[in-house]
C-alpha cells in the first residue's frame, strides 16, 4: 500500500493516484440527500431515520432493496432521484476541496461516487469543482459499496495499481469497499472511530486538512497530512 511516512512533519502519504468519494467529501450535499429520503419514507410509511441510518455511502437501489425489499427498487429509484434533481438547495464545495483538486494533476485523480453520474455532474458544477477524466458512478458498477467494484474500475481507468492507490471517505461503507480493494484510507469525518472501525489509515475532518506535495520518487501524487486526527 501507499507508504505513510509520520516522521515526516507534516505526515505525507504517497501512491500512484488518488480516488475520491464525492458526497461529504469534495461535495456537502447532506441536506439535498437527506431531504429527498426523508420525504420519501414518509410517503412510503417507513422510518425516515432508519433509512438514514443506512443511506451514506451506498447506491440508492440498494439502500431501497434493503429497507424495503417488497417495493420496486429501480421505479423508486427513479422517483428519488428526479427529487435529488431538481434540489440543489445548500450544495456547496467542501471546505479545502476547491485548493485540493487546482494542485492535483488531472491524471492523478478521479471520483468514486454511489451517486448516478447525472447526479455527480450537476453536484459538481453547482459546487464549481471540477469533473474528473475518470469519474466511477453507480451507473458503471453491478456492485456498489462496500464492494470494492467502483474504485478497482477508477484505478484500471487511471491505470494505476490498486495497493499504489489512496481513497478519501467519509462513510463505512466506502472505507470498507477501498479496503476490500487493497487501497489506502483516509477518512474525512468528525468522529473518527466509525472510521476506525471500517479500517481507514488515518483521519481529518474536511479536506482543509489536506495539501498536494512534492512526491517521492517513482510516485505520481502526495499528500501531506496536516491535521490527522
Amino acid at each position: 500500500m501507499p507508504p505513510v511516512d509520520r516522521a515526516a512533519a507534516p505526515a505525507l502519504l504517497w501512491g500512484d493516484a488518488i480516488l475520491f468519494d464525492l458526497d461529504g467529501v469534495l461535495v456537502d450535499s447532506r441536506g439535498t440527500v437527506e431531504r429527498s429520503w426523508r420525504a420519501w419514507a414518509a410517503r412510503r410509511r417507513l422510518d425516515a431515520e432508519a433509512v438514514v441510518a443506512l443511506l451514506h455511502g451506498r447506491r440508492a437501489v440498494d439502500v431501497v432493496r434493503l429497507i424495503a425489499p417488497h417495493l420496486d427498487a429501480d421505479a423508486e429509484v427513479q422517483i428519488l432521484l428526479a427529487r435529488e434533481l431538481a434540489d440543489a438547495d445548500g450544495v456547496l464545495a467542501a471546505p479545502g476541496a476547491a485548493r485540493l483538486l487546482a494542485a492535483l494533476p488531472p491524471s492523478s485523480w478521479a471520483i468514486v461516487t454511489s451517486g448516478t453520474r447525472a447526479i455527480a455532474t450537476a453536484r459538481l458544477r453547482r459546487a464549481q469543482l471540477p469533473i474528473p477524466d475518470v469519474l466511477v458512478s453507480a451507473d458503471d458498477v453491478a456492485a456498489g459499496k462496500p464492494h470494492p467494484e467502483g474504485y478497482l474500475r477508477a484505478a484500471a481507468r487511471l491505470g494505476a495499481r490498486p495497493e499504489r492507490c489512496i481513497v478519501v471517505e467519509d462513510a463505512e461503507a466506502g472505507v470498507a469497499a477501498g479496503r476490500a480493494a487493497n487501497m489506502t484510507v483516509i477518512g474525512v469525518t468528525a468522529c473518527a472511530a466509525t472510521l476506525e472501525r471500517a479500517g481507514a489509515t488515518v483521519w481529518v475532518r474536511s479536506l482543509a486538512g489536506l495539501r498536494a506535495a512534492a512526491p517521492a520518487p517513482g510516485a505520481g501524487v502526495a499528500l501531506a497530512i496536516e491535521e490527522a486526527r
